[in-house]
């Protein structure tokens, strides 16, 4: 086999080096295997370049591969901590239900608004009156609704490392899950998921709790008049409702909700199976919103105080008592006159 040879000068040792190469002949054989320097034995190995991709030996010039690193992109993506942990469960419950974005759309944009309604709905006057209350609602349903869609996704991985012992047999992500379990391993995810939701459930009612009334003190500062229609719910005891509401409620009803989508999605074309979950999500949301209500009320976490009346009340009030008085000044003066006479 024919082969080109070069002079290249190497400044580290002061001498000449023959470089080969193949010639054009034989090039078209040897397009998929690598070309290294060669017959240069006095040049550091360091120095020593190769000439084509993948992997190159000791050489530097290692290339990566295309894009089968998928263990390596999790490793990328856990270097940046919760948020590459995050992105980690994100592309596991895509891959494993691709739905998974448009349910959690649904959930968002129609659930919370469906939640907000169900709600307001459960309060007198539509809730005009308890808009501080609806404010707290919706921001914490947009927590703890986006939550429970992500810890109830399935996952390619169902490995049963992260779960207690007690738990290890259990659906990993709901109780309605596909498989080869038992009634009492079914019910074991329904308590081990509980769990988990009433903790994030009092987490986010704190969150959202602090939030609310932190808003609601900041327009008292800018507006000195205004005087909220309600006590501001009390942190501590509107978080544990939460938790109450988020480890009972809403750990059964989105867990069965996982198990029909599931048998929808089988048995339904692709628009009426997104129909089916639009209007699934809002009924379930609106549910939701009623029976936190309920709740909340039994707990006296959000009791309605005594109406407090607004400043214009309090001017006709006043403006009527003044004319009652001179009412009566009058008719003292009219006596008067009249017992004189």
């Amino acid at each position: 086999m024919a082969a080109m040879a070069q002079l290249c000068f190497s400044p580290l040792s002061g001498h000449y080096h023959a470089l080969s190469f193949p010639s054009s002949s034989s090039s078209s054989q040897l397009q998929n295997r690598p070309l290294y320097l060669i017959n240069t034995p006095h040049l550091p190995k360091r120095l020593q370049l190769s000439f084509a991709g993948g992997d190159g030996g000791d050489g530097v010039g290692r290339g990566g591969s295309g894009g089968g690193g998928g263990d390596d992109g999790n490793q990328k993506d856990s270097s940046f901590g919760v948020l590459g942990l995050f992105l980690n469960g994100w592309r596991s419950r895509v891959a494993a239900d691709p739905q998974f974005p448009f349910k959690v759309l649904m959930e968002e944009l129609v659930g919370v608004t469906a939640c907000v309604l169900g709600d307001m709905a459960s309060r007198p006057n539509f809730g005009l009156n308890e808009l501080d209350f609806v404010f707290s609602t919706l921001v914490v349903g947009a927590i703890l609704n986006f939550t429970l869609m992500y810890l109830l996704a399935p996952t390619m991985t169902s490995a049963s490392s992260n779960v207690p012992a007690l738990f290890a047999s259990c659906p990993k992500s709901h109780m309605f899950e596909p498989g080869a379990y038992g009634i009492l391993e079914r019910f074991g995810t329904l308590v081990y998921k509980g769990t988990i939701f009433a903790v994030v459930g009092f987490g986010a009612g704190l969150v959202g709790t602090a939030l609310s009334n932190g808003l609601i003190n900041m327009r008292k500062k800018m507006d000195p008049n205004f005087e909220t229609p309600n006590n501001p719910p009390p942190t501590i005891l509107n978080a544990l409702t939460w938790a109450g509401h988020m480890g009972f409620s809403s750990n059964l009803r989105y867990q069965t909700l996982n198990g029909i989508e599931f048998m929808l999605e089988k048995g339904l074309n692709p628009f009426a199976f997104k129909s089916s979950v639009l209007v699934l999500r809002c009924l379930n949301n609106v549910l939701g919103g009623m029976s936190f209500v309920m709740l909340a009320r039994l707990t006296g976490a959000q009791s309605v105080g005594e109406q407090k009346p607004s400043h214009v009340e309090v001017g006709l009030a006043a403006e009527k008592e003044k004319v009652v008085m001179e009412r009566e000044d009058e008719d003292m003066q009219n006596n008067q006159s009249t017992t004189s006479k």
